[in-house]
C-alpha cells in the first residue's frame, strides 16, 4: 500500500471514528436523559430551599476564611462553645465556593446540576440493567415524582450522586469491567468527608461481594460466584474503602457518626418531618404504594428471576424508605433498575439503525435554550427565598435593633446565621445533634408547641424576642400575652419583643 493510500484509509478510518461518536452523542438514549433532565429541572428552578443550605454554606465559607475546621458551636447562644465537628465539611466548602462565585443564582444552578446528575446516573444504571433505554426512562419518570421532594441543596446531594456512581461500578464489574472498580476507593474518601450516606455505599459494596461467595438458585434468586481474580479484587478495593474512611480532619469521628444519628439521637429523629416514615396518604406515599403493587403483582405472573444483589437491595432501599422518608433517594435508584427490567417486557428496545440523528442533534441544543431561557432572574430568585425566610423581619431589625437573646423559629436559623452581620446568635438551627445533646431541642419543642412551661422556658432563656413563622401556635399565645408586643409581621414571619416593663421586672427579679 502507497502512502498516500495509507493516508486516505487513515482519514477514512478517523472520519468513520467520528462519526461514530457524534451518533453516539445525538442518540436518542442521549436524549432521553436530556429530557429527564429538563423533566426535572423545571420544578427546582422555583428554588424551594432547604433551610439547612444557609448554615452549610456559613460553615464552608468559616473554613475558607480560617483554614481551620470547626471543633465548637460557634453560631448559638443556647450551644456556644460546645463540642461540635463539621461533619459535611467538604460539601459546605463547596456550597461556599459556589456561593462566593455567584450568590443564590449559582446555588440554584448547582442544584439543578446535581439533580440531573443523580437523575441521569439512575437512568443509565437502569438502561445497563435491564439493557433498555426507554424501560429505563420510564422507570425514572415514575419515579421522578416520588424522588422531587428530595433533590433540595444540601451535601446530602453529593452523597447521593456518590451512591448512583457506586452502584454503576459495581454493576459493571460484575459484567465484567474491571478497571473502574479503582475508583471506588477515591470516591469512599470524598463521600465521607462530604456525608453520611457513605454508609450505603459501603452497604452496596458488601452485598455485592457477598452474593458472589454463595451460589443460589432458589425460586427467583440467583448469583453467580466470582472468579478467584474478581474476588481478590472487589476484596482487596473494599479494604481500601474502609482506609478511606479514616481520612478525614477529626479521625475516624465523621465515619462513626452515622451511628450517633442511628441511636443517639432520638428526639430529633422523632420529631423533624425527614426522618417520619412515609407518608402513605400524601401522593408520592401513594405512587410509591402503587408501584410496589405493580411489581409485586408482575413477579407473581412472569415468574421474574434476580440477582440476589439487586434484590438485596431492593429489600434495604424499601425497608429504610419504609422506616424514614428521608431515604427517598436511597430506594429510587435501588428500584429503579428493577422496575426498568420489568417494564422491559412491555416496552420495545431502542434500535440504532432507526434512530432519526438529525432530529436528535436539533432537540438536544433546543432543550438547553430552553433551560437557559427558563432560568430564573435574580430577582425571582429573591422573592422565592423571602417567602420562606424572615428577609422582611431581618430588614427591620438591622433598622430597628432588638437587644438581647432572640428565640427564633428552628427553620429560620440557618438562615440567621447566613446573614449575620453581628454579634447576636441564634436559639437553634438545622443541627439539631448538638442542641439534642444539650437537652436545647427538647425545650425549643415545648415552646414552639406551646407546652405549659413555653413562657417559663423563654423566661428561664432570657429572651427578649422572637422571630417566629407566621403560621405557629406561639404566635396566638404571644399575642394574647400582656409580655409580649408585635413590633413586625409579614406574610411569612412575625417578629414579637419583650415590653419594657415586664424585661425590666424580670431583670429585677
Amino acid at each position: 500500500m502507497s502512502v498516500l493510500e495509507l493516508a486516505v484509509e487513515r482519514q477514512r478510518y478517523h472520519g468513520a471514528a467520528a462519526k461514530t461518536a457524534l451518533q453516539r452523542i445525538f442518540s436518542f438514549p442521549v436524549v432521553l436523559g436530556a429530557a429527564l433532565v429538563v423533566g426535572i429541572y423545571v420544578p427546582l428552578r422555583a428554588f424551594a430551599v432547604d433551610p439547612d443550605v444557609w448554615w452549610h454554606v456559613k460553615v464552608g465559607e468559616g473554613i475558607l476564611a480560617t483554614h481551620r475546621w470547626p471543633t465548637v458551636d460557634p453560631y448559638s447562644f443556647t450551644a456556644h462553645g460546645s463540642p461540635w465537628i463539621a461533619y459535611e465539611w467538604l460539601g459546605e466548602v463547596l456550597l461556599a465556593v459556589v456561593n462566593r462565585l455567584g450568590g443564590l443564582t449559582a446555588l440554584l444552578a448547582l442544584n439543578v446540576l446535581l439533580a440531573g446528575a443523580v437523575v441521569t446516573g439512575v437512568y443509565c444504571y437502569a438502561a445497563m440493567r435491564s439493557r433498555n433505554s426507554k424501560a429505563a426512562c420510564v422507570a425514572v419518570v415514575a419515579l421522578l415524582p416520588i424522588a422531587y421532594l428530595s433533590f433540595t441543596l444540601r451535601p446530602q446531594m453529593i452523597g447521593y450522586l456518590f451512591l448512583v456512581l457506586t452502584l454503576i461500578i459495581l454493576e459493571r464489574f460484575r459484567q465484567g469491567h474491571t478497571r473502574e472498580l479503582w475508583f471506588l476507593p477515591p470516591i469512599f474518601l470524598f463521600w465521607v468527608n462530604t456525608h453520611g450516606t457513605f454508609v450505603f455505599g459501603l452497604m452496596a459494596l458488601g452485598v455485592y461481594w457477598g452474593s458472589g461467595l454463595v451460589d443460589i438458585h432458589w425460586g427467583g434468586l440467583e448469583s453467580r460466584l466470582w472468579t478467584a481474580a474478581e474476588r481478590k479484587r472487589i476484596a482487596f478495593v473494599a479494604l481500601l474503602c474502609f482506609i478511606a474512611l479514616t481520612i478525614t480532619p477529626y479521625g475516624t469521628a465523621i465515619a462513626a457518626y452515622p451511628l450517633d444519628m442511628a441511636f443517639g439521637q432520638p428526639i430529633n429523629v422523632a420529631n423533624i418531618q425527614e426522618w417520619q416514615p412515609v407518608a402513605f396518604e400524601l401522593f408520592y406515599g401513594k405512587l410509591f404504594l402503587f408501584l410496589l403493587v405493580v411489581f409485586i403483582l408482575a413477579q407473581v405472573t412472569l415468574r421474574l428471576k434476580w440477582r440476589l444483589e439487586e434484590f438485596t437491595l431492593f429489600l434495604v432501599g424499601l425497608v429504610a424508605l419504609c422506616l424514614h422518608a428521608r431515604f427517598v433517594l436511597i430506594f429510587v435508584p435501588f428500584f429503579a433498575p428493577l422496575l426498568a427490567t420489568v417494564l422491559a417486557k412491555w416496552v420495545p428496545p431502542y434500535e440504532a439503525g432507526k434512530d432519526p440523528h438529525g432530529l436528535n442533534a436539533i432537540l438536544l441544543p433546543a432543550m438547553l435554550v430552553m433551560v437557559l431561557w427558563l432560568f430564573p432572574s435574580p430577582a425571582k430568585i429573591g422573592e422565592s427565598v423571602a417567602e420562606h425566610f424572615p428577609v422582611g423581619a431581618l430588614s427591620y431589625l438591622r433598622q430597628h435593633p432588638v437587644p438581647g437573646r432572640m428565640y427564633n423559629t428552628y427553620g429560620y436559623g440557618g438562615y440567621l446565621i447566613y446573614t449575620a452581620d453581628g454579634p447576636n446568635k441564634v436559639f437553634i438551627d438545622g443541627r439539631a445533634d448538638i442542641y439534642e445533646r444539650l437537652g436545647v431541642f427538647s425545650d425549643y419543642l415545648n415552646i414552639s408547641r406551646v407546652a405549659e412551661n413555653a413562657l417559663l422556658l423563654l423566661r428561664a432563656y432570657n429572651i427578649q424576642s422572637c422571630l417566629i413563622d407566621r403560621g405557629e401556635a406561639l404566635a396566638t399565645v404571644l399575642a394574647a400575652s400582656p409580655e409580649w408586643q408585635r413590633v413586625y409581621g409579614d406574610k411569612t414571619s412575625l417578629l414579637f419583643v419583650r415590653r419594657p416593663a415586664v424585661s425590666a421586672t424580670a431583670a429585677g427579679k
